[in-house]
């Protein structure tokens, strides 16, 4: 179960629904629907982690929904 938190809107430029994980950098997704947003953004973040864990790098702990001033 995917536990960070996953910002969703639309692109004009791109014409798609793009998803993006801030606690993990660089991990963004792309759908023509949300639903397929979600589904590609759910298989980045477990590619993002295995690969984190490949090269030895720290994984963020999720903290949920991140508030920002």
């Amino acid at each position: 179960m995917i536990k960070y938190e996953i910002i969703i809107y639309w692109s004009e430029d791109d014409q798609a629904f793009i998803a993006e994980t801030p606690e993990l950098a660089g991990c963004f997704a792309d759908g023509a629907t949300y639903d397929e947003a979600i589904k590609s953004m759910e298989v980045v973040i477990e590619e993002w982690i295995e690969t984190a864990k490949q090269l030895g790098r720290e994984i963020p702990k999720p903290k949920g929904k991140l508030m920002y001033a």
